[in-house]
């Protein structure tokens, strides 16, 4: 007779990189600058500061520009929500985060009530599978409004939308670019965290070797 018995374990998963995935996305603050000339040099504006942040309700966000007619100044929104996708992706990776803080945990100190009738394995899986799907759903949504939010606040294109600098004989210039690197950070640590149902919350951390489940087959 022959008894094979399979065990499958987690691997070794990516080491924190859902923390830096929500940090550097929940965090965020960014600014650009412009300037407007008037045609009479008394009435511009050379250094225009435009400040924004998480959670990205960019239309919430003003500034003011020379009206180029005396002392008259207009108040100009930049364009579009982009809150929804910014706060689905950090309440997921939060979410994540403290599932995998209470299953190390379980790894840890109850590690024989974790494979008793293999409930435990079988629960992990079935949160880490949830958890795999809506993480794929919220990256993918924020790296869509990160894209849009790179256009919305573009110096470019936000002068491209000035009234302002449409009438002849003023000049509009872009004097500094926001840094987005960090939001570029979010998502392609996202990406690159993305779990595995297969190694349950070790997608996330590093916990000793559990057993996910044993097959065994008596062979006569």
């Amino acid at each position: 007779p022959t008894l094979l018995v399979l065990e499958l374990l987690p691997t070794e998963p990516p080491l924190l990189f859902a923390i830096f995935a929500f940090a550097t996305c929940g965090t965020y603050s960014g600014e650009f600058r412009l300037s407007v000339e008037c045609v009479n040099r008394s009435e511009s504006d050379l250094n225009i500061e435009v400040e924004f942040g998480y959670p990205f309700r960019l239309h919430q966000v003003y500034f003011d520009v020379p009206a180029c007619k005396g002392t008259k100044v207009e108040k100009v929104f930049l364009i579009g929500d982009y809150s929804s996708s910014a706060e689905f992706f950090v309440t997921i990776a939060v979410f994540a985060f403290l599932y995998s803080l209470a299953a190390t945990v379980v790894y840890l100190f109850m590690e024989n009530k974790y494979r008793e009738n293999n409930k435990g394995p079988m629960i992990d899986f079935v949160v880490t599978a949830v958890f795999a799907f809506m993480w794929l759903v919220s990256s993918c949504a924020w790296a869509k409004g990160l894209s849009d939010v790179k256009l919305a606040t573009d110096p470019n294109n936000v002068i491209e939308g000035l009234d302002v600098c449409k009438k002849e004989g003023n000049t509009c210039k872009e004097l500094k670019d926001p840094v987005i690197s960090g939001l570029n950070t979010s998502v392609v640590r996202a990406i690159a965290s993305q779990p595995d149902p297969l190694r349950g919350a070790g997608s996330y951390y590093s916990p000793p070797p559990s057993r996910f489940f044993t097959l065994s087959v008596w062979s006569p």
